[in-house]
C-alpha cells in the first residue's frame, strides 16, 4: 500500500496573499525581528537569485512602484550596487517620496548614491537583467496604464526578469492577469507561496518559482492555515513490495469503457497505462468497430464489444470516457455504466466524453467514490460557465466541480488542481510537452489502476496526478518536450511506481 509522507514544510503549503499580509508582522515579532528586517532579507534574496540566474550580468534595471514591493526592489538595487553592478532604478513617479519601510529602503538607496529616474526604452535596451518590483500582492483590479505600458515594454524586450514576490499584474490568489502581467524568468516569493503562482497562466507568468520564508516560516505556520498543498513525487514513499503469494486478482479488476468507432486510440492508451501502473487485470469494452485496433499489439488487454453488464459485474473499478463519443452508442453505454455503478457502488474515473454526457445529466447520478478529470473546457461544460471563467479562477471552479458532483475533481492543465470538496492540492510536476493528444487518457488509466489496487480516492488522485506529471518531466529531461507523445510516458510511469 502507498505510504504518503506527511510534511509540515512551508515549501509544500499555499497561502492566500491576504493571509500573508495579515500574519507576517506578528510572525516577525515572534521570530525576534521587525518588518524592515524582512524587507532587507527579501531584497538580499532577490539579488541572490539574480546572481544565480545571470552571474555575469553587469547592468541591472530595477523597476519600482509605490508599496513594500518597491522597498524590496530598492534593497535589491542597493545590494547590486554594492556588488559593483551598474544599476538603474526606474519608477512610475520618480519624485514620489515613499513612506514606512519602503520609504526607509528608498532613503538608503539615495543615501548610497543611487538615483531614481523615469522609465525609458533606452534604459531597458541597455539592461542585462530586470528586477520587477512594480506591483505586489495588494492589487485586485485592472492595473493603471502607466504600469501597463512598462509591463508591455519589458515583455517585448525579452530580457531575463526576476520578479519580487509576484509578477507585476498577476492576481496572487487566482493566477489571473489583471490586464497586463510581467512574464518573469524567476519569481522569488516570500513568507508563504501564493496559490496563483502555481497553476494556469500564473504558473507560466512566474517562471521558476523560488520560495524564501525570510526566517519567519515556523512562526507564520503557527498563525496561518494553508489554503492548499503542493504535491511533489518525493512526498510519496512507495507502494511497497508485493506479497509473494499474491496473484493477478489481488491487484484489482479494472474495466475501461470507451473506444467508439474511429476513436479506439484513447481507450487503448488509458487501458495500457492501467497495466503499466500495476492493475492486475484490465478489460476493455469498446464499439464493435474498435476491437481489433485496441487488442492489436497488446494481448494482455481483454477486449470485448458485448455483454457490458457482465463486464461491469466482473469489475472492481471502472474508467469511462476515453473515446466514448456522444452519439447514440456512447449515450447508451454511459447510461448503462452509470446506472450499474449507482446500484452497485465501486470506484470510478469519469473522463473525456463521459464528462460531457454527465454535464447534460448532472442531476441523474450520484456516485460516491468517483474521480472526475476535466480540462478547462470540460469543467466549463460541467458547471455551465465559460472556459475563460474557469481559467481565471481555477481553484474556485475546481471546488465548485467537486461540490456539485460530490466527487474528487482533477482539473487538468499547468499546475493540475485536485479538490475533494474540503481539501485542495496542486501538482508541481508536468511540462508543456505533455500538451499532446492522449496525455489525459494516460492519466485516467493511471488513476483507475491505483483505485483498482485498493488506494483510497484521495491518495489515488494525488499520487496518480503526481506520478503522471513526474513521468512527463522525466521524458522531457531525457528527450526534450517537443515531439513527446502520450505513450512515451509508459516506461517512466513503470519506473517511478516501482521506486
Amino acid at each position: 500500500m502507498l505510504d504518503t509522507q506527511l510534511t509540515t514544510s512551508l515549501s509544500y503549503k499555499l497561502f492566500r496573499a491576504d493571509q500573508v499580509r495579515e500574519n507576517e508582522r506578528l510572525a516577525a515579532e515572534k521570530s525576534g525581528c521587525n518588518m524592515f528586517t524582512l524587507m532587507l532579507r527579501a531584497g538580499e534574496a532577490v539579488f541572490r537569485q539574480c546572481q544565480l540566474l545571470l552571474p555575469h550580468a553587469e547592468r541591472y534595471l530595477v523597476l519600482v512602484g509605490h508599496g513594500n514591493n518597491a522597498g524590496d526592489g530598492y534593497i535589491a538595487a542597493l545590494q547590486a550596487k554594492k556588488a559593483g553592478k551598474q544599476v538603474h532604478v526606474c519608477a512610475v513617479e520618480p519624485q514620489r517620496k515613499l513612506e514606512g519601510d519602503a520609504g526607509e529602503a528608498q532613503k538608503r538607496w539615495r543615501e548610497g548614491g543611487g538615483q531614481v529616474e523615469a522609465f525609458s526604452a533606452a534604459v531597458l535596451e541597455d539592461a542585462s537583467l530586470v528586477i520587477d518590483a512594480l506591483l505586489g500582492t495588494g492589487i485586485s483590479s485592472s492595473i493603471r496604464n502607466e504600469f501597463a505600458d512598462i509591463i508591455d515594454a519589458v515583455n517585448a524586450a525579452e530580457k531575463p526578469v526576476v520578479s519580487v514576490d509576484v509578477p507585476s499584474g498577476l492576481d496572487a490568489n487566482t493566477g489571473q492577469s489583471l490586464g497586463r502581467c510581467v512574464e518573469a524568468s524567476v519569481t522569488v516569493t516570500f513568507v508563504g507561496i501564493k496559490p496563483g503562482l502555481t497553476t494556469g497562466a500564473g504558473k507560466q507568468s512566474c517562471g521558476t518559482l523560488v520560495y524564501e520564508d525570510l526566517g519567519i516560516g515556523r512562526a507564520f505556520s503557527e498563525l496561518a492555515r494553508s489554503s492548499a498543498t503542493l504535491l511533489d513525487i518525493e512526498q510519496f514513499r512507495s507502494m511497497g513490495p508485493r506479497d509473494v503469494h499474491s496473484h493477478k486478482g489481488t491487484y484489482g479488476r479494472l474495466l475501461c469503457v470507451g473506444g467508439n468507432k474511429g476513436t479506439a486510440g484513447a481507450i487503448r492508451l488509458s487501458s495500457e497505462a492501467a497495466l503499466r501502473s500495476g492493475a492486475g487485470m484490465v478489460r476493455v469494452f469498446v464499439h464493435e468497430g474498435s476491437t481489433v485496433q485496441v487488442s492489436a499489439g497488446r494481448p494482455e488487454l481483454m477486449v470485448t464489444d458485448e455483454k457490458l453488464e457482465e463486464a461491469l459485474k466482473w469489475a472492481t473499478c471502472v474508467v469511462i470516457g476515453p473515446g466514448l463519443g456522444q452519439d447514440e452508442w456512447g449515450e447508451q453505454v454511459f447510461t448503462t455504466v452509470m446506472k450499474h455503478c449507482q446500484a452497485h457502488p465501486k470506484p470510478m474515473v469519469i473522463d473525456a466524453d463521459a464528462l460531457n454526457l454527465l454535464g447534460k445529466q448532472s442531476t441523474a447520478y450520484t456516485i460516491n467514490d468517483c474521480i472526475l478529470t476535466p480540462h478547462a473546457g470540460e469543467a466549463a461544460r460541467l458547471l455551465g460557465v465559460s472556459v475563460e471563467d474557469v481559467e481565471s479562477e481555477r481553484f474556485n471552479y475546481a471546488r465548485q466541480c467537486s461540490q456539485r458532483y460530490h466527487a474528487t475533481c482533477v482539473l487538468k492543465g499547468a499546475g493540475t488542481i485536485i479538490d475533494n470538496e474540503s481539501k485542495t492540492w496542486v501538482c508541481r510536476h508536468g511540462n508543456p510537452g505533455m500538451a499532446t493528444a492522449g496525455s489525459g487518457d494516460v492519466l485516467s488509466g493511471i488513476l483507475g489502476a491505483l483505485l483498482a489496487q485498493g488506494l483510497d480516492k484521495d491518495t489515488a488522485s494525488t499520487y496518480g496526478v503526481t506520478l503522471h506529471g513526474k513521468a512527463g518531466d522525466e521524458v522531457a529531461r531525457l528527450h526534450g518536450q517537443r515531439g513527446m507523445i502520450a505513450s512515451d510516458l509508459f516506461d517512466s510511469v513503470r519506473v517511478l511506481i516501482n521506486q
